[in-house]
């Protein structure tokens, strides 16, 4: 294995010093990406509110039954 000189090393040091900064300013972008849930229900609307729909229309199904069935006792 060669020896590698101080000054080599050093350089070495700094390219995966600024490699990694660029590393991790990368994943801070694609965090905060991937996290705003704004830009998502921005984009995903009509899937939202028809998921919205279908889930009060569950509970109110739900309700109807009960007050039947209470009705009935």
């Amino acid at each position: 294995m060669a020896q590698r000189t101080p000054a080599e090393i050093r350089d070495s040091i700094e390219a995966n010093r600024e490699e990694f900064a660029l590393s991790v300013q990368r994943l801070r972008g694609e965090v905060q990406r991937v996290t705003d849930w704004r830009a998502h229900v921005e984009r995903h609307r009509t899937e939202i509110t028809l998921g919205a729909a279908a889930v009060g229309l569950m509970i109110g199904a739900r309700m109807l039954r009960r007050r039947r069935r209470r009705k009935r006792a």
